[in-house]
């Protein structure tokens, strides 16, 4: 399969040139290949070890949810050389979502998540350029089981929980990633519980003073429910193959 329509297939899906985000994101496809794609690798970071994993495995084109170019502009040097050198070497391109695949109603982290959890399919929340960031969910559950059913969602691993709200929980938010810094704009939309991936240390105690639960289940926890449906999406649609390159940060 060649390249072109692949990259069509995600704009069209992702609406990649109408979702606003972060300048260093640059979504789409972000490093082009000579354009013949037989297998799809996704990770959460275009990070070296990832490229080279993706390499490896035999795949043509990266999914990726944190791109290359989030530092800015950077001097083509050192571990961003060695990744551009290796990827074009080998024909890799890849192709970078984060917002859009964040919002997406199907394919996005913040669904997948909540549907994981078991909460649901929910409704759009959290109003930022224009666009609705999150996803609101009505539930009926306790405070303690909602911390184990997170920790069963992303894979055991270590949930952290600001306990500044009611224990019945009733109303939850949830945004991917490293939304933690916006708990107070959260607890404005009416939410008694946000889950999210990580924030600053002073989140907990704004959480406890705004009377709200905050959930943090790791940032890359979070995220790689997104590029594993978009590499699957793909996989059934173009016929590829793909594989999912599992690389923590533990953050």
């Amino acid at each position: 399969m060649h390249l072109d329509p692949i990259v069509a297939h995600l704009e069209e899906t992702l609406r990649t040139p109408e979702v606003p985000d972060y300048p260093g994101a640059l979504n789409g496809l972000q490093l082009r290949s000579s354009g013949a794609v037989t297998k799809v690798a996704a990770a959460v970071d275009a990070a070296l070890p990832v490229v080279r994993a993706a390499v490896g495995c035999g795949a043509d084109l990266l999914l990726v949810h944190h791109g290359l170019f989030w530092g800015g502009a950077q001097r083509i040097d050192g571990a961003f050389y060695e990744k551009l050198q290796l990827a074009m070497g080998a024909g890799l391109a890849i192709y970078s979502s984060h917002i859009p695949l964040d919002v997406h109603p199907q394919l996005g982290n913040n669904a997948l998540l909540g549907q994981a959890i078991g909460l649901g399919e929910g409704e759009p929340f959290f109003e930022w350029k224009g666009i609705q960031l999150g996803r609101r969910y009505a539930t009926e559950v306790g405070r303690g089981e909602l911390v184990e059913s997170v920790r069963s969602a992303v894979g055991g691993g270590p949930v952290n929980l600001a306990p500044g709200g009611p224990s019945e929980v009733r109303s939850v938010g949830v945004i991917t990633g490293g939304a933690g810094s916006e708990v107070a704009a959260a607890a404005a939309c009416g939410v008694d519980t946000f889950i999210t991936g990580e924030g600053p240390h002073h989140s907990y105690t704004l959480a406890e003073e705004l009377g709200v639960n905050l959930i943090y289940a790791g940032h890359y926890a979070t995220e790689t429910f997104g590029v594993k449906a978009l590499a699957a999406r793909l996989a059934e649609a173009f016929g590829l193959e793909w594989e999912f390159i599992d690389h923590p940060t533990g953050l």
